[in-house]
């Protein structure tokens, strides 16, 4: 995991206008609690705890402020909905040797069977481990994983010292066989139907009618050709 020191300054100015004050300066708003203490409000650099976190959202952070230093992780990071911004920080208080609960990311690896779906169900799995070696994520393999499979979150390896909060039953990845191409154009006809969508005939599709059509026109043509030669005939028998 990583590890990163920031220095924080004490917020002396507290509601909307303190916190956009804050922000102007080039700072964020911050929350540190934790281990019965009372919340400390401070601000943190904006761009140094951004680059912070690009590590891992479990980045541990040595929080350097009013002459001493705290050990936090992040708990809550609030974002602008529009820019993305990094708005407001909770950091939640650690020690050295304390085991926390955190989320940690799943990545896969490998590759499995020719036409075989993959259907990922859990993008993190809730651990407890040592709040200064909390693993940055873990990697789950599908190389050679075949339709019907099931990959569940026991059957992920955590690494020394972490473990298992999530249900050990909770299927992280599942393997279905890939759709046909056929079944993929008839559920989005199917979809475009419900939708009311309509799409102009292909050059194909124009083709085929026409010479629908020619061969209809032919064989009506044929038919009164017939109908004209059978009254001809029964008009010279009467005469």
């Amino acid at each position: 995991m990583s590890e990163v020191r920031i220095t924080a300054d004490v917020r002396t100015e507290f509601g909307k206008g303190g916190a956009r004050r804050t922000r102007r300066a080039g700072k964020v708003p911050a929350v540190l609690y934790g281990h019965g203490l009372d919340p400390r409000h401070i601000s943190l650099p904006a761009r140094e705890f951004a680059l912070a976190i690009r590590g891992g959202a479990n980045t541990l952070l040595t929080v350097d402020f009013d002459g001493g230093s705290e050990l936090a992780l992040p708990k809550s990071v609030q974002r602008d909905p529009v820019r993305g911004n990094i708005e407001h920080v909770d950091l939640i208080l650690v020690r050295r040797g304390e085991r926390v609960t955190v989320d940690i990311p799943i990545t896969i690896t490998g590759e499995p069977v020719p036409d075989t779906l993959v259907n990922q169900d859990v993008v993190v799995l809730t651990v407890e481990a040592e709040a200064t070696a909390i693993p940055d994520g873990v990697e789950v393999s599908i190389q050679g994983r075949r339709v019907g499979q099931a990959i569940l979150a026991r059957d992920v390896r955590l690494p020394a010292g972490v473990t298992l909060v999530t249900d050990p039953e909770a299927l992280v990845i599942g393997f279905m066989a890939a759709p046909t191409a056929e079944q993929v154009e008839a559920e989005l006809a199917e979809a475009e139907a419900e939708a009311g969508i309509e799409h102009e005939a292909t050059d194909a599709e124009l083709d085929a009618a026409s010479e629908q059509s020619d061969g209809e026109a032919a064989g009506t043509a044929g038919t009164g050709d017939s109908e004209s030669d059978a009254e001809q005939g029964a008009r010279s028998d009467e005469s």
